[in-house]
């Protein structure tokens, strides 16, 4: 067995070691910060909350390859604890991928801690210590590894430390998936970092994912739009409306140009490059009636006026269409541009798995990314073969 000297840190950057589903990486304090958003991206931001779940490493993952039998990777969380429960958010779990396989999870501990009084519009910064995610026992021999970051937390990484040499991963030929979305694609309630949907679908159909989805942040922002547009993409999908409807941004006048601006800027950059467009899964309280959504003792209320929708106000049925309408609009000239109701992935039969009313379970998310896997990847999907 080894002992913990003969453990060697291996660099994280400018050495072997690839960032899987970050666009970036910069130098922060304790270590390094992997982004899925370029930094340049910040000065646009509307507000400190857009730059914490930006921060969030959904979908990303250190690739390597090792005969290591030990690994250990030290990281420094950022956790947020919201007005007055009794514990901050769950810092979640690194997970270790060998050969295409799940083959170990380690909790991380909690390190920073963001207390936000939301009422308030104030925050606060408790400061944190490092720790450390361990592996032990990996399978004798060379290996292609993975170690996937916790989805829902800021995660600074100090060190990586093996118990042999690490050279760099096999060249991956698989194609690119750039997905964009909400909280329903970024996945906080997933119970593993491979357990989001969109790491469920990509793992099924054998494609290299980068997640730029955003937990209440789905809003067409410009930024967002120029980031894919210069980021080399194979197959290109974004997921709108639940949190425009949920926070009443637009109204059809609005929406539809954003909608239309966004796929133009996209465009840009990927003509020929399959496009899907998604419409909101179901939520029963937006269905019909428009937002604001509020937080009630008996769930989620959208407290708009349904009358309002015929004079613009949005509900996730008549984004549903406008969407719908404006794929098949685009499509008389961009035969690559798709459109697929999100009610095909999670729609009444699944509301079980749907606890708060907006997001679904850890189940919900992995029976998603299966359901993605076949419509969006299958035979006759817009990522068809």
């Amino acid at each position: 067995m080894p002992t913990a000297s003969s453990m060697q840190e291996i660099p994280l950057t400018g050495g072997p070691v690839e960032f899987r589903g970050a666009l970036e990486w910069e130098t922060v304090g304790a270590g390094v910060l992997p982004l899925r958003l370029p930094a340049w991206t910040r000065a646009q931001y509307p507000d400190a909350f857009t730059r914490g779940v930006a921060e969030m490493p959904t979908g990303v993952r250190l690739a390597f390859r090792t005969e290591a039998r030990r690994l250990e990777l030290q990281v420094l969380t950022t956790v947020w604890h919201f007005d007055d429960s009794p514990d901050p958010m769950g810092p979640g779990a690194v997970e270790l991928v060998v050969d295409g396989e799940v083959a170990g999870r380690a909790e991380v501990p909690v390190g920073n801690v963001v207390r936000l009084a939301v009422a308030k519009a104030e925050q606060r910064l408790e400061p944190g210590a490092p720790g450390a995610a361990r592996f032990a026992d990996l399978p004798a021999g060379p290996k292609e590894v993975e170690l996937w970051l916790p989805q829902q937390t800021r995660t600074e990484l100090i060190a990586l430390r093996a118990d042999a040499g690490v050279v760099p991963p096999a060249p991956s030929d698989r194609r690119r998936w750039v997905h964009h979305g909400s909280s329903i694609s970024h996945c906080i309630e997933a119970d593993a970092p491979t357990g989001t949907w969109p790491a469920v679908a990509a793992t099924l159909a054998g494609v290299d994912l980068l997640n730029l989805s955003q937990a209440g942040n789905a809003m067409l922002d410009p930024y967002v739009a120029r980031t894919i547009r210069d980021t080399p993409a194979d197959l290109i999908s974004l997921k709108v409306g639940i949190n425009i409807v949920g926070s009443a941004s637009f109204r059809q006048r609005t929406f539809v140009p954003a909608v239309h601006g966004f796929l133009d800027t996209v465009r840009e950059g990927h003509p020929d490059t399959p496009l899907l467009l998604i419409s909101p899964i179901l939520c029963p309280s937006l269905e019909d009636t428009p937002g604001p959504r509020v937080e009630t003792p008996e769930g989620p209320k959208a407290t708009g006026d349904p009358a309002d929708v015929a004079r613009g106000a949005l509900t996730l049925n008549v984004v549903r269409d406008t969407l719908a309408r404006i794929v098949a609009e685009r499509g008389e000239r961009d035969r690559n541009l798709h459109y697929l109701d999100g009610r095909e992935l999670f729609a009444a039969a699944d509301v079980d798995d749907l606890p708060d009313g907006v997001h679904p379970n850890a189940a919900g998310y992995r029976r998603i990314g299966r359901r993605f896997a076949e419509v969006g990847f299958g035979a006759g999907g817009a990522f068809g073969r």
